[in-house]
């Protein structure tokens, strides 16, 4: 299973962008997607998560500027980030509980990280 982020890039104070995240190769079910960054120096942290049934979860950092989201059937997983803030630099990654064949386990697969920088 792979991941491919992209969406990242410069953008000023209070500017927006939209992040993508596609899940492909062999993959029979996919349970939670989530976005996850980390700035230098800091651990990485969870920006939010969805459930395959739609609950979401963000981070008290971002409620009411950051919304997840995802389309199904394209184990997308989105992050359509507004009213940014430069401490919301860091690189994102995107991450899917995903299960490869029935009743295997789910196993957390992970993009390989995308940069958003916040600056004028």
């Amino acid at each position: 299973v792979q991941l491919q982020a992209s969406g990242g890039g410069l953008v000023q104070p209070g500017g927006s962008l939209r992040l993508s995240c596609t899940a492909s190769g062999r993959i029979f079910s996919i349970n939670d997607m989530g976005w996850y960054r980390q700035a230098p120096g800091n651990e990485r942290e969870l920006v939010a998560s969805m459930a395959k049934g739609g609950v979401t979860k963000h981070a008290d950092s971002v409620k009411g500027r950051f919304t997840i989201s995802r389309d199904n059937g394209k184990n997308t997983v989105y992050l359509q980030m507004n009213s940014l803030k430069p401490e919301d630099s860091a690189v994102y990654y995107c991450n899917a509980a995903a299960q490869t064949v029935p009743g295997v386990i789910y196993f957390t697969y992970w993009g390989q990280g995308t940069l958003v920088t916040v600056s004028s």
